[in-house]
């Protein structure tokens, strides 16, 4: 089942900052988020539930060191993954 990408203005602005910065980076946050959307636990990801002030919302890996913190949620009857932010562990967390 594939599911939704919900990208606020937020992730995107992020997002695109931090493909400015890291260009590099750009296929393996596509192939991600490719992923992301049809099995957001796939072991690839190395998804894991968050603690503390983030415990509403999931992290997984992508290009080693860069996270992308996001929450599943309900959007017009379906399950969708509301992206939330992008960058590297001190910056996500």
């Amino acid at each position: 089942m594939k599911r939704l990408l919900l990208s606020p203005s937020s992730f995107v602005r992020s997002s695109r900052k931090f493909i400015k910065k890291h260009p590099e980076t750009l296929e393996d946050l596509q192939s991600t988020l490719e992923i992301l959307s049809e099995d957001a636990i796939n072991p690839k990801l190395y998804t894991h539930k968050l603690k503390g002030k983030l415990k509403e919302s999931w992290a997984c890996t992508f290009s080693y060191n860069f996270r992308i913190v996001f929450n599943i949620v309900r959007y017009k009857e379906s399950e969708s993954i509301l992206l939330e932010s992008i960058g590297t562990y001190e910056e996500v967390y």
